[in-house]
């Protein structure tokens, strides 16, 4: 290999490999390292270490003479070797830089990047090498494509549609065949028409960092499909590119393409723990530079671990906090993302692993950053433990993945509940977000997710059926509050199939046209199944691709799917950037009025009536107090919901003459495509009669007109 080894002092921030005046600047954090090499590797796997010198704040730097972007390299970290205060350095183990931006190769060997022999926490340094057996870092520069214009889409306006990079065009007929499942498989125009037709207006992708597979899965001939076993959290995930080497370029194109359809981009992140596990798993990077700085660890130096995954990112660490900052402004400013989900988002709120703070280091190094501060912040608002179940907890300028919603919205129409919290859910959660300054865009509202059932199997199955994952059915939740509608699985019976499919249409119009952030399942729409299978992390095939076949419910679905959508859209006072909160409107009347199955409001006593099943919600869009992206005030008709979640028809008398003239309407979920069939519109004190489990959605014109 001929390189200049010249080796100069360079400077320790920022971390990571940049390319600087004929050579390249290294720079990785490793306090409790008594030397550290820096490693080059030629294509044919040569390599050549070169001694960092330079020691500033536990950081080792130097810059290399005679290399460019596009070099392969790793590090070698020499120091104490001691489980049991946690320090675990290795020299024979082959490092992948914390901030590498990108990622070439993957762990073929997990016996060689095993850092110990025999036991974990008793056995001495493993002597095996790992060069050849484990991922390898790549230089890159910094800048590339335009990725475009922000679209900076208000949160009262965004419908948020999660999707997997490789799923979601894997089986796409319009996406040529080298493109599907691909970053630039998603950019292509196909797949854009598809989104900005449904109306969605942000995108969030699973994780695209850099990941490998778990050694449980390893071990069993399995591979990570969802990606939750983060390596690299600068570098995109490899194998998403269509060429390889090119995931960052292709990254780029992707999010151009978004931006230029005005959707925006945000990823699922997860800074909660990373692919080495607990003791027993390999080092590949963070457990060989400094253990103790990245993981929370227990007395005698085995991993506290609140993620379920075997180990814990610890929050309260300096260097992991400038690492998960750092990270984030990276792909703000480099990839052009919008904004994040984060993963078991609680850990970051739990310096330690003790009580969950709002204000711990992380959480308020994120906020108060000025670049994140104006991304989009979204929080799974739990962990793996009791005390990490924090919905509501947050503080105010994060959104949150809203549980409550989930599971009451659920619960109503498989009739399991009554109709009080249903009420807070459709109104934004203000016992949740009121109290501490929050919004009522801040709830983000969901029905399904990735981990759990598709909307389809939710209507479908009462049990999940996950033997195909390898574990005997052991793993996924047992708590998914569904409701088969009398058969489980697949049937051939008309009236099943017929009740399923107006159910799923009730959740995803509950979903829509609640008040704060839905946030859809991909595919969902297009009526998907994972024949009952609630948690296909490891099935890359098509159990998790999204089939884009549109025949019967499946045309019917994404119909229904654009109206409600539609809808919301056009609707400011259907997605009010404020609470409610009884002010009197024109009408005389407040702004949200709650009505019985009679016409007359809800009493106290009714709330607390568990068997109650219909819930009417009046909303008056005259003062809304929903702006133009310009900051004007715009008001709305108004507008009446009816959920009937009982299983017979039911007659329900409309207001009277105080809540509007004419009610006509426009969503009606026993009818496939959602568009109402018979009576044009409906006089105040009109009877109606509502099919068994539906829901009708009735608009109330300012200006009186109808019939």
């Amino acid at each position: 290999m001929a390189v200049d080894s010249s080796l100069l002092a360079g400077r320790p921030f920022p971390l990571g490999a940049y390319p600087e005046a004929g050579g390249v600047r290294f720079a990785v954090s490793a306090a409790p390292a008594e030397a550290v090499e820096v490693c080059l590797i030629s294509e044919d796997g040569t390599e050549e270490r070169l001694e960092l010198t330079e020691r500033t704040f536990g950081v080792w730097h130097g810059t290399v003479s005679g290399i460019t972007p596009g070099q392969r390299y790793g590090y070698r970290v020499h120091g104490p070797y001691d489980p049991s205060r946690g320090l675990r350095c290795n020299p024979a183990k082959l490092l992948v830089d914390p901030y590498a931006r990108q990622i070439t190769g993957t762990l073929t060997n997990l016996d060689a990047a095993l850092g110990y022999v025999d036991d974990p926490m008793l056995g001495p340094p493993s002597p095996v090498d790992s060069l050849g057996s484990v991922p390898l870092s790549v230089v890159t520069s910094l800048g590339g494509s335009d990725t475009g214009v922000k679209p900076e889409v208000p949160f009262e306006e965004a419908v948020i549609y999660e999707l997997h990079v490789r799923g979601f065009t894997r089986l796409h007929p319009g996406v040529p065949p080298h493109l599907r499942g691909t970053y630039l498989g998603l950019a292509h125009p196909a797949v854009i028409d598809h989104l900005v037709r449904l109306g969605v207006t942000s995108v969030e992708l699973l994780p695209v960092h850099a990941f490998v597979d778990e050694p449980a899965l390893i071990r069993a001939g399995r591979h990570n499909y969802w990606g939750y076993s983060p390596l690299s959290y600068f570098a995109p995930h490899p194998g998403y590119a269509s060429e390889p080497g090119r995931e960052v370029e292709e990254f780029r194109t992707m999010v151009a393409a978004m931006h230029g359809a005005g959707i925006e981009v945000l990823i699922d992140v997860v800074f909660n723990h990373t692919c080495e596990g607990g003791p027993e798993g390999p080092t590949l990077s963070y457990r060989g530079f400094d253990a103790p700085g990245y993981y929370l660890h227990i007395e005698g130096g085995g991993t506290l671990d609140i993620t379920g995954c075997g180990n814990t990112l610890e929050a309260g660490s300096p260097q992991v906090v400038r690492l998960v900052t750092d990270s984030l402004r990276y792909w703000t400013t480099e990839l052009g993302v919008d904004g994040f989900r984060f993963d078991l988002a609680s850990t970051l709120g739990r310096p330690g692993g003790g009580r969950f703070d709002r204000a711990s280091a992380m959480l308020t190094a994120i906020t108060s950053d000025p670049v994140l501060s104006r991304c989009k912040l979204i929080a799974e608002p739990w962990d793996a433990t009791g005390d990490g179940y924090r919905v509501g907890d947050f503080g105010v300028q994060w959104a949150e993945w809203n549980g409550r919603y989930r599971d009451t919205v659920r619960d109503f129409w498989r009739g399991h509940t009554g109709v009080r919290d249903l009420a807070y859910r459709l109104s934004g959660s203000s016992d949740l977000y009121a109290d501490d300054l929050r919004r009522p865009w801040q709830s983000v509202n969901f029905v399904t997710a990735h981990d759990g059932f598709t909307l389809r199997d939710l209507v479908s199955y009462n049990s999940k059926h996950n033997e195909a994952n390898g574990e005997n059915n052991r793993d996924g939740t047992d708590d998914n509050r569904s409701w088969n509608c009398g058969v489980e699985g697949e049937t051939a019976s008309a009236d099943v199939v017929t009740l399923r499919a107006r159910q799923a249409r009730n959740l995803l119009a509950t979903l829509l046209l609640s008040t704060g952030t839905p946030m859809l399942t991909a595919g969902d729409e297009l009526w998907r199944t994972q024949g009952g299978n609630n948690n296909p992390y490891c099935l890359d095939d098509e159990t998790s691709w999204v089939g884009w076949k549109l025949a019967g419910d499946a045309e019917s679905m994404l119909a229904f799917a654009r109206r409600v959508i539609s809808v919301r859209a056009g609707s400011p006072a259907l997605r009010q950037p404020w609470f409610f909160d009884g002010r009197t409107t024109p009408s005389g009347a407040p702004d949200l009025v709650w009505f019985r199955a009679d016409g007359e409001e809800m009493a106290e006593t009714d709330w607390f009536d568990e068997g109650r099943r219909f819930l009417g919600m009046w909303i008056d869009g005259s003062t809304s107090l929903s702006r133009t992206r310009e900051g004007e005030l715009v008001s709305d008709d108004s507008w009446l919901l009816l959920l009937h979640a009982g299983g017979d028809r039911m007659s329900v008398t409309l207001p009277g003459a105080d809540y509007g003239a004419r009610f006509l309407p426009v969503i009606d979920s026993a009818v496939a495509d959602g568009v109402p069939e018979g009576v044009p519109g409906y006089s105040p004190g009109e009877v109606v009669v509502l099919e068994a489990r539906s829901l009708l959605l009735l608009r109330i014109p300012e200006s009186g007109e109808g019939f």
